[in-house]
Parts: structure tokens; sequence; C-alpha cells
């Protein structure tokens, strides 16, 4: 069966692909490096079909495989992705933040159906692949977010409470002083190094996403993006730090394919 419609947001590790086929919205990703075996295979497939594009290697895509399809800024296509998979999820938010988690992170403010962005990091799914690497030996996504979930952060992180030890702290002393303190030999399993790992991304994520959502007076942050997809890990994090600072934190399904979604609404 022909789809009726496809976007593509090709970002710096996936493609993720949302294509309309009998009334129905179906996803799909791939991994960058089989960008030209996926892209030859739906050029061929979906010859004419209506492509539209989004994300770093749009441009890319268009020069070399879809010549006609239309580009729309990645910003603008997860916005309109978002707003249309809360509602697919029976929310509805006037006003939020969408934090984008992919191989980096981007902020956006949702304003009253206009989306801005309000921030971002180089941290992302790309610093959990590369650091995850370098400190584990593990090159695979699953492996590393199953490695976080058997390991404790706190074996790897210098607390607060071990700071202020035998005394009480001032603060909680549960939350993180340094990032990786306690790595000073190779007594750290690489369970704790990852569980480590994917808690200063959650930390970091939170915190530029409060940040943001105190300066524009949002309440609500919607957190969407691969990095988040099938990582319940990182994913718990989120959603304890943000209730933390007092924010309503919230994930949608299929969050992932915001982007790919809102190019494909948009025609």
């Amino acid at each position: 069966m022909k789809p009726a419609k496809i976007g593509i947001d090709a970002g710096g590790s996936l493609l993720k692909i949302a294509f309309e086929e009998q009334g129905q919205i179906h996803y799909k990703s791939y991994p960058i490096d089989e960008l030209h075996s996926s892209m030859n295979w739906l050029k061929m497939t979906a010859a004419d079909t209506p492509i539209v594009l989004t994300g770093g290697k749009a441009g890319y895509l268009k020069k070399e495989f879809f010549q006609n399809a239309r580009i729309v800024p990645e910003f603008e296509s997860s916005g309109i992705g978002g707003s249309y998979l809360l509602k697919q999820d029976g929310l509805s938010y006037e006003n939020f933040l969408l934090i984008n988690i992919g191989t980096g992170t981007s902020i956006c403010l949702n304003s009253g159906g206009k989306i801005s962005r309000v921030s971002g990091s180089g941290i992302g799914g790309g610093t959990l692949m590369g650091l995850g690497s370098l400190l584990t030996g593990e090159k695979d996504f699953s492996r590393l977010v199953s490695l976080a979930g058997s390991g404790k952060a706190e074996n790897a992180d210098l607390m607060v409470k071990d700071i202020y030890s035998p005394f009480d702290p001032p603060i909680d002393g549960s939350l993180t002083a340094s990032n990786f303190g306690k790595i000073n030999d190779d007594q750290v399993s690489k369970e704790d190094k990852a569980a480590s790992l994917i808690n200063m991304i959650a930390e970091t994520m939170v915190l530029l996403s409060t940040q943001a959502a105190v300066r524009h007076q949002i309440g609500d942050i919607i957190y969407i993006g691969s990095t988040v997809q099938h990582n319940e890990p990182l994913k718990q994090l989120l959603k304890k730090y943000t209730a933390m600072l007092g924010k309503n934190p919230v994930f949608i399904q299929n969050g992932a394919y915001c982007g790919a979604i809102g190019a494909m609404l948009s025609l």
C-alpha cells in the first residue's frame, strides 16, 4: 500500500519517518549510517508520494533523493508534532516547554500555538553514546541503558552527604555535589559509570529546562526525543528532578517522532 504522505526527520544519529496509510500514522526509524540504503528504498517504493523534510540533514536528503520535497524548520515541525501527540494522548496544554533530547538537546517554548527556540545544549544522546563508550567500552545504546539500570550513580558521583559526613548537610544530602567525583581508580563498575552518566545528562537537562520554565512562567515541561525513547533510567530521573523543582514533567507516546509527524502534518 502506497503512503498518502511522508514526513522525514533527518537528525544527527537517526532518520525518523512518519507516514500516513489508509488514515493511520505509522513510524519507522533507521540509524544514520543506513541513510543511503533506506532513502533509496523509500525513493523506489514511494515514488510521487508528497514528502516533507526536517532536521539537520534535510538539505542533504532533498539534494540527493527528494528534489521535489519541501523543508520545514525542525523547531516548527517538532512543535506541530508535539502538539498533535499531546492531543492523541488526551492532554491539552496551551503553553509548555518542549525539550527535544536527540543527539543534542533543543528547548522550545510553545506559547499559544507559536513555537520558538529559547535554549539548548550539546549534551544529549550523542553524549550518552560518546562518553558511554569511553567510560564502559560499550557502543550500543540499549546496552548502555541496561547497564545504567543496573548501576548506582552515587557509587561514582560525589554526593552532598559525602562532603558533609559525618555531620548533617544543610541541604538534601542525596543531591549530586560532583558528577563522577568518586572515580579515582578502577573500582567503579561499568554499571555505576553508566548510571552516573545518565544521571548527569538528566540533571543538566532538568536544570536548563526548569530555568527556562521559570523565565517564561511555564509549569509544564514535555520531554521528547530519541534519547528518551526506550530509556527508562533517564525518563525516571527526568521525572524525579523536574517534580523536585516544582514543574510538571510530561512524556508522550511516540515522542521521538515529533519532528517527522510535524513535517508530515504540514502538508
